[in-house]
């Protein structure tokens, strides 16, 4: 575990959230230096604490019951087990929120409000609290009040008619891509109103919505629709706008070529033994490419396919075109680039007597303030007596107190 250097050091994050859109925002919060309070149901948790297997298994291969998925996006948090359905557990949390700069929740629409617990309860007595609500469809609008699951969100937000192979059906991401980037975009916000807050003295509400951001990562293909009017097509692993960048079958695999720009596509020619190809007039400059796309993958399909993929991938390498490997995740893992930028953390885990798990390390690279690993994913309520004590002051006799109460 490192030292806490980071941007965010200093600032206290209540999170009200599970599953992933949340919980992958509030650890990009807390490897940024953040304090991270993870708030959950005694007993059983984030939802995702169940979702496996796999789950981590100590030396001797016993389960811990700990999930992976859980652990992927738990690190750096403490958990503090409340129940918030109860009065009692209502104002302690509330005595919590009053000492946080950040509340991250991911409820449906009002449910907080319920419970004493929405911005406008908070707002006059915690008037610098950045509140950031993560939901489906947002605070407003006819969807409001529907739930939001990833793969409903790639449907509803288009991504699936785009996915897949050009006569198939339509696919999702392989990754929960929907939730990852609304708890991308919702980080960016929290910073955001926290460096207003520096200016202003004052906090602000935050509604991030999962369908609001996945509009927005369309990005090319929706600007594609917008210029054009024309629903963009599945092209399987082709590219909208540039032809050749997809994979191709090689005589011993598979290797993904994106060749960018007239000037590669001529060095590839070349290489290939193809050089009259350029001087087609179909195949001349990159939108006349995308125009004639099917003629020209037919001309190429035989010619990646006649040679093994080392040769294409040491011939691209040396003409500085872009080419791949189809890697699978063993192959991520111990790839020397991957392993160079270490993107593998060990960190000690209490459910394995402090032995190491392994965990993906986050990506960002700042030179004066590093992300730190301090806390590994956090047990069910690993946190509580620690969380109280530390920050409400709560002595052990009124810790026993909110315990036999079933508060804690």
């Amino acid at each position: 575990m490192t030292e806490n250097n980071g941007p965010l050091s200093g600032i206290t994050v209540i999170d009200l959230t599970r599953i992933l859109a949340g919980p992958f925002c509030t650890q990009l919060l807390g490897d940024l230096g953040a304090n991270v309070i993870k708030i959950e149901r005694p007993g059983s948790g984030d939802d995702t604490r169940r979702f496996g297997p796999p789950y981590l298994h100590d030396e001797a291969g016993a389960n811990t019951g700990e999930s992976a998925y859980f652990m992927s996006c738990n690190r750096n948090k403490r958990s503090v087990a409340i129940d918030i359905s109860s009065s009692e557990g209502q104002v302690l949390l509330r005595r919590l929120i009053e000492k946080a700069d950040v509340l991250v929740e991911n409820f449906k629409v009002g449910n907080l409000a319920r419970y004493g617990l929405g911005y406008d309860d908070l707002k006059k007595d915690c008037p610098g609290l950045v509140y950031c609500s993560v939901t489906g469809f947002g605070q407003t609008g006819p969807y409001a009040e529907r739930p939001g699951y990833d793969p409903l969100i790639q449907a509803m937000g288009g991504v699936m008619s785009v996915t897949g192979e050009i006569d198939g059906a339509p696919q999702k991401v392989g990754v929960p891509i929907a939730d990852l980037m609304s708890g991308m975009y919702a980080s960016v916000a929290i910073t955001s109103a926290l460096r207003s807050r520096e200016l202003t003295k004052k906090g602000q509400y935050i509604d991030v919505s999962m369908l609001d951001t996945h509009v927005a990562w369309l990005s090319n293909q929706a600007m594609n629709y917008l210029v054009s009017g024309k629903n963009p097509e599945r092209l399987g692993n082709g590219h909208p706008n540039i032809v050749p960048y997809q994979t191709f079958k090689t005589a011993d695999g598979h290797v993904i070529l994106t060749i960018g720009n007239d000037q590669q596509f001529e060095r590839f020619c070349k290489f290939a033994d193809a050089p009259d190809l350029p001087q087609d007039t179909r195949f001349a400059t990159n939108a006349d490419r995308v125009v004639n796309r099917d003629a020209l993958i037919e001309i190429m399909v035989p010619i990646l396919a006649a040679e093994p993929s080392d040769h294409w991938l040491e011939g691209m390498e040396k003409l500085k075109i872009g080419c791949g490997p189809i890697n699978n995740i063993d192959a991520v893992f111990s790839d020397p680039q991957v392993n160079d930028r270490d993107m593998v953390i060990k960190m000690p885990h209490t459910a394995l007597n402090g032995a190491p798990v392994a965990l993906v390390a986050n990506p960002l690279r700042l030179s004066a303030t590093a992300v730190s690993y301090r806390h590994p994913p956090p047990l069910l309520g690993e946190h509580t007596d620690e969380v109280l004590s530390e920050i409400l002051g709560a002595n052990e006799a009124e810790r026993k107190t909110l315990r036999e109460a079933g508060v804690i």
